[in-house]
């Protein structure tokens, strides 16, 4: 760095942003890990008093952070939290934070080393279900933005800076996105940082620029009114087993591409840029294979297996059944068969044409003869970042800061969440800022964070919120 004005202000700022965390580093864990301790498991009805006093805990905390509003807000499941702290500049952009304060189900008897409620700190890690996943990442940001305002010596941060924290996330998110749309003018912002992804490993930083969107069926093939003896009616009345064979085969020609008419339509195509900056990630594929307890890799041709994960759609089969399934042999033509589909969605997908393009797929296989039924669950809409984003490269530049000048390369997440919903409605860019790694364990016994890299993430969000107001400035005309 260079010794100008700019680069010595530059560099006293990030030494107060240390400094100041540093000197509350002790005090957040002891809040992170009393949070931790309620378990707000929003999968068990029995902890949806665990779940309502996770949120008011979190709205006290966040009172006492300094957001100037709080409230818990009312779903037809379990609450959220919202938070809102104006910055007072005339000109500031307004920012949108997600996360979510439900937690995955833990028992001691899952294989946890430790009560998974009862945080324990070693070697450098705290032990607990939703120290990464979300609590920690949603937690970072209250330490994050006092550590703004004594590193710049404002009193209301540089944005407009707004919460949302939602108790249903590890449950599918089932009303996450009517309360975004009852509160569209209240969660309205100029971009949305979602706080519940990672990063490529503790030594190579990432941001992740886009999540999957999914939608998936359910089918039910009838064939005869009662399973029929195969040797007296076999071979002259159609098999809804057969059929269903016949269903999944269809599924892929020979190159694994889904091979359902309008499929691709409207597929955002990989740029070669990001395909270059893919390519240069550290990627172990035995290591990978391991991970995924398998033995080969299998996919659409002309895609690596990182493409394939983050970019491409994908059409799998989640389940099959029908007819006899018991031990030795029954010679019938079953009455029924069953078939669970998903379908891993890309930007540019809409899953309600995909619905229709495999109902009409489905429609054109079934023989006369076989009657079936299709329902498809609620889908999950993919989101994507552009790289050249401004907002985008401002993340990516706090975070580099945070880090000491490290590179910070681009990922994407092969899963789904609900921030398409927020990008949906509120027309924002959605960009992801995590710090958890892949050996953080979320939904699994002895989850963990790295807290070196928590500190991390309370630094990337000091830099942020006073990087950010030129970066969506330079954003408008994308809008």
């Amino acid at each position: 760095m260079s010794d100008t004005p700019d680069s010595a202000v530059q560099t006293a700022r990030v030494q107060a942003v240390r400094t100041y965390i540093e000197q509350h580093r002790a005090a957040f864990l002891d809040d992170l890990a009393a949070w931790l301790r309620i378990p707000s498991v929003s999968a068990q009805p029995d902890h949806a008093g665990d779940v309502r006093r996770s949120a008011e805990w979190l709205a006290a905390a966040l009172t006492a952070t300094g957001f100037e509003t709080v409230e818990v807000w009312e779903t037809d499941g379990l609450p959220a939290v919202f938070a809102e702290w104006p910055s007072g500049d005339a000109d500031a952009p307004t920012v949108l934070v997600y996360g979510h304060h439900d937690v995955q189900p833990a028992a001691r008897e899952d294989g946890w080393h430790t009560d998974p409620f009862e945080p324990h700190v070693t070697d450098g890690r705290m032990y607990a279900r939703g120290a990464a996943d979300d609590k920690g990442q949603v937690f970072f940001h209250t330490l994050g933005v006092r550590a703004h305002l004594a590193a710049t010596g404002r009193t209301a941060p540089a944005v407009n800076l707004k919460l949302i924290v939602e108790g249903e996330e590890e449950s599918g998110s089932p009303h996450f996105r009517a309360l975004v749309e009852a509160h569209a003018d209240r969660l309205a912002a100029d971009a949305v940082i979602v706080s519940d992804t990672g990063m490529w490993s503790e030594d190579t930083p990432t941001v992740c620029t886009g999540m999957r969107g999914v939608a998936d069926c359910e089918i039910e093939l009838y064939g005869p009114d009662q399973d029929i003896h195969s040797g007296s009616f076999g071979g002259a009345v159609p098999n809804p087993a057969t059929v269903a064979g016949r269903i999944v085969a269809a599924l892929h020609d020979e190159d694994e591409h889904v091979a359902i008419p309008g499929f691709y339509d409207g597929v955002t195509e990989l740029s070669e840029t990001e395909r270059a900056l893919v390519a240069e990630l550290p990627f172990d594929e035995a290591a990978w294979l391991r991970t995924a307890k398998s033995h080969g890799t299998l996919g659409e041709a002309g895609y690596s297996t990182l493409e394939r994960v983050w970019a491409r759609p994908t059409a799998e089969v989640n389940g099959i059944g029908g007819g006899y399934q018991g031990p030795g042999g029954k010679t019938i033509v079953p009455a029924s068969a069953q078939l669970k589909l998903s379908f891993r969605l890309v930007a540019g997908q809409d899953p309600e044409k995909i619905e229709l393009a495999v109902r009409d797929w489905l429609g054109a296989l079934v023989p006369a003869g076989i009657r079936y039924e299709i329902a498809f669950g609620a889908p999950t809409r993919p989101c994507l970042t552009p790289l050249d984003h401004p907002a985008l490269r401002s993340v990516a530049r706090a975070m580099s800061t945070a880090f000491d000048g490290a590179t910070v390369r681009y990922t994407r997440e092969g899963g789904s969440g609900p921030a398409a919903d927020l990008q949906d409605v509120l027309d924002a860019p959605v960009l992801f800022l995590g710090i958890s790694v892949p050996s953080d364990g979320w939904h699994a016994p002895n989850e963990k964070v790295e807290l070196d890299l928590l500190m991390k993430g309370v630094e990337t969000t000091a830099h942020l919120w006073g990087d950010l107001p030129a970066a969506l400035a330079a954003a408008v005309p994308q809008r």
